[in-house]
């Protein structure tokens, strides 16, 4: 009896453990066709960053790698995902075809057309809970965090024992035609990331080994080491949803004080704060383009592009701002504290449409995801799913005095700021000419003086929301 093919259509899933998609497609034991396509429309998109881009391909070519350890090899092809996925399976007579469902309106709409012609099987696997799993009593979706976390952690969490191993052999049908990667972009040598499943794996153990349990009381601190560092592997699926909540249940329950294990819970928390948005991006597409509150759909964005250019280049006058800025441009990572306030001054202190920003950080982002960069935009600037959100203004100067209290992030990313006192460090414009002399740092010439005074936008600010509210 001759066995069909089956293809494992490879799309934020780079690995080989813990992968369901997989698992299916080896099920039955028949040949499997390890593919991933170069999809035009989503490789020219304005959204689309080099480095997130080079990061993909270097974790193409650890797979591949992975893959011919086992016998099998990746088959790389570029085209429309219908048409490619149409000719592979003539060309082999596949009868089924495996993928993780994604969620994002670009995926939907193609996998619905796929599904439409060819036998396609989407197997979750982008998140602990599907996103239509985590709903309230009437069977609608959650728009608050807080009652969205509850459901959450009520329902049955992953265990160890659940997550499968990478396969010790994969058989392929053999001589298929494909193409080579690009080499460009390739990944510049400041990006700290090293793609594939092996190094994501070794951060998350690496992670919950110690310093998740500092988690909660360090995070925030832009000039301290807290952070996993895991959003590039979680984005690309090089580390599965289910083995980081696991690592983490795992740690919390190893925790030997109150204070570990809140380390631990909290770290959780932000792997529930990606499940949320992924739903909020499910169930509400309509975000990718819109305010979630229609409210604020009508706010007046004066959107100056001379001070939307200082923002990008980390020129604004206001240290923590150009640091995180100037991090996101040199490495495509950025903290997330930082990314919070970077974003409320965009929107909050020069009154810029979120929409533009959210562009830009998907442009550098090497984890730049859908859902949880607009989800994080639209917190920001109070146009998303908190309950009251446009009263909270950051202040660019107590957010440095307070996560970076020493102003190390800020010189580390601002080296012309290097030898400014810790007491002007967050407000360099302060310093006397004679202070400005002695750490050769002119305000105005080295450095650019603010482009907005704080307390004026911030009234600005209020106002245009406030008039925003009134019209809808």
């Amino acid at each position: 009896m001759t066995m069909h093919p089956a293809i494992w259509w490879i799309r934020k899933d780079l690995r080989l453990a813990d992968n369901r998609a997989l698992t299916k497609s080896l099920a039955s034991g028949s040949p499997v066709v390890p593919l991933f396509i170069l999809d035009p429309a989503l490789l020219s998109s304005s959204y689309v960053g080099d480095k997130r881009v080079a990061f993909l391909y270097d974790g193409l070519r650890t797979l591949d790698t992975d893959l011919r350890h086992r016998g099998s090899y990746l088959l790389i092809r570029r085209g429309d995902p219908l048409e490619v996925l149409t000719a592979l399976t003539r060309e082999i007579n596949a009868d089924a075809i495996y993928a993780e469902a994604d969620v994002s309106p670009y995926a939907q709409r193609r996998d619905a057309s796929v599904k439409r012609e060819l036998p396609l099987h989407l197997v979750e696997g982008l998140t602990v809970h599907p996103p239509d799993a985590v709903n309230k009593d009437d069977g609608g979706p959650y728009i608050v965090y807080t009652y969205y976390s509850q459901t959450w952690k009520s329902l049955p969490l992953p265990q160890a024992g659940e997550l499968t191993d990478a396969p010790e052999a994969v058989k392929s049908p053999k001589d298929l035609q494909g193409i080579a990667l690009p080499k460009s972009p390739a990944l510049p040598d400041s990006v700290p990331f090293v793609a594939g499943e092996q190094e994501g794996n070794r951060r998350l153990q690496a992670f919950v080994n110690e310093p998740i349990y500092d988690y909660a009381e360090e995070r925030n601190r832009l000039d301290h080491d807290a952070t996993s560092h895991l959003s590039p592997y979680l984005h690309l699926g090089m580390v599965s949803a289910r083995r980081a909540a696991v690592a983490a249940l795992e740690a919390k329950e190893a925790a030997t004080s109150d204070d570990a294990r809140s380390g631990a819970q909290t770290w959780l928390d932000e792997l529930i704060w990606r499940e949320f948005y992924i739903s909020i991006l499910y169930n509400f597409p309509e975000v990718r383009a819109h305010s979630f509150r229609e409210e604020y759909q009508a706010i007046p964005w004066a959107n100056d592009q001379e001070t939307f250019a200082a923002w990008q280049a980390g020129r604004t006058g206001y240290p923590v701002v150009d640091a995180g800025m100037r991090q996101l441009r040199d490495i495509g990572w950025m903290h997330n504290r930082a990314r919070m306030i970077v974003a409320s001054f965009l929107t909050k202190d020069l009154l810029i449409d979120w929409r533009w920003g959210e562009r830009h950080f998907m442009q550098h982002l090497i984890d730049g995801d859908p859902a949880a960069n607009n989800g994080g935009w639209q917190w920001s600037a109070g146009t998303g799913t908190d309950a009251a959100p446009y009263f909270r203004i950051f202040n660019p100067v107590l957010q440095g005095q307070k996560h970076d209290p020493e102003g190390t992030y800020i010189r580390r990313w601002v080296p012309e700021l290097g030898d400014v006192a810790e007491d002007h460090i967050h407000k360099p414009w302060t310093m006397p000419t004679a202070e400005q002399q002695r750490c050769g740092c002119h305000i105005g010439t080295d450095y650019p003086a603010p482009i907005v005074d704080h307390a004026e936008a911030r009234e600005r600010t209020l106002v245009a929301y406030k008039r925003a509210r009134k019209s809808a």
